[in-house]
């Protein structure tokens, strides 16, 4: 554990991995990690500070998947943590009850920005390159995180009964948000009903949470992804459900069908979807959505989060309902297209 004394964030890196130490400079976004760029005389990392769980266990699954990862020839990076100088990959901060920190080395590459369309071929080939070898793969030690349709033993806080009164009887800050909460029960009643057959569909390990936000493309080829990465949530799930989670992120893109359309072309190179995992694809898509909700949920009722943060995803992933409902058909409709033609040689 760190010693105590001056600004953590200052002494962490020397302490821990004493060959990593510069100057730290912390980076916008996340919901739930704190994350810095480490800049030494020669070389550069990202330091990463678990604040939402401390769950050792969790940190040491995902940990041991990336090492199982940088052993294969990718042709895109995954992250690759750091060992301490006690021969470990992470170290709690501050008390016993303190957060995690790990250091992983840094990977070159630019986060594709909104005027960014050109990549989806490559995100689709990567993506399915990542579900071919994560089901191959045995990292040792066993998963955590539930499979998305555990949504009740997910989100214990979030029993029928509380997301129902907080859906039916908002609170305060979301006063004003009737009819998209009304839309998100409605929404969370119909996929309850869609769990339990989702169980007989393949299973594997998978990345959880692949979107654009948790890539790197080339610095100098915006085309092509250099990297996948966040790999938190990683766990053993349904194969569909990589593929489904990054289908419905492209809702509301403004080049949705051609977006749709590359990404579907890549990923069907290395990945055939059954016929019950297509006709599931809807279902799955929606549950993500639902999913993210409870998350969120979850977070306002433990305090992590303020009302307000609850309020926004509220209303973006209401409106991503509604454009579920109408894309959806179009978009299995495009990836069963490219899987026969895929099959077709």
């Amino acid at each position: 554990m760190l010693r105590k004394g001056r600004k953590l964030t200052e002494t962490i890196v020397n302490q821990t991995w004493p060959e990593w130490g510069g100057n730290l400079e912390k980076r916008s976004g996340g919901w739930n990690n704190t994350t810095y760029i480490v800049s030494g005389s020669s070389r550069r990392a990202i330091l990463r500070i678990y604040d939402t769980h401390r769950d050792r266990e969790k940190i040491e699954f995902e940990h041991a998947v990336l090492l199982e990862l940088d052993k294969l020839p990718l042709p895109f990076a995954t992250p690759l943590p750091v060992q301490t100088v006690n021969g470990d990959t992470l170290v709690q901060l501050g008390e016993r009850d303190g957060k995690f920190a790990c250091l992983f080395r840094y990977i070159e590459g630019d986060s594709p920005g909104d005027e960014d369309t050109g990549y989806y071929e490559s995100f689709g080939v990567a993506a399915g390159l990542l579900s071919s070898v994560l089901a191959e793969i045995t990292p040792g030690p066993q998963p955590v995180y539930r499979p998305y349709y555990e949504l009740r033993q997910a989100y214990p806080l979030c029993t029928d009964e509380t997301v129902r009164e907080l859906c039916l009887n908002p609170p305060e800050p979301l006063a004003e948000l009737s009819e998209e909460l009304n839309r998100l029960y409605q929404a969370y009643i119909d996929i309850a009903d869609s769990l339990k057959k989702l169980e007989t569909l393949p299973h594997q390990l998978v990345h959880g949470d692949l979107n654009a936000s948790n890539l790197l493309v080339d610095k100098d080829d915006h085309s092509r992804v250099a990297a996948l990465l966040d790999f938190e949530f990683c766990t053993y799930d349904l194969r569909a459900m990589d593929p489904a989670v990054i289908l419905s992120g492209l809702l509301g893109h403004p080049e949705q069908q051609r977006a749709v359309r590359d990404f579907c072309r890549g990923f069907s190179r290395s990945v055939r979807l059954t016929d019950d995992e297509l006709a599931a694809l809807p279902t799955l898509m929606l549950l993500r959505k639902i999913d993210v909700f409870l998350h969120f949920a979850t977070r306002y009722m433990e305090g992590t989060d303020e009302g307000s943060v609850l309020h926004e995803q509220t209303r973006l992933l209401s409106a991503d309902l509604i454009q579920l409902s109408a894309g959806t058909a179009d978009m299995v409709r495009i990836l069963r297209e490219e899987q026969d033609r895929a099959n077709r040689g």
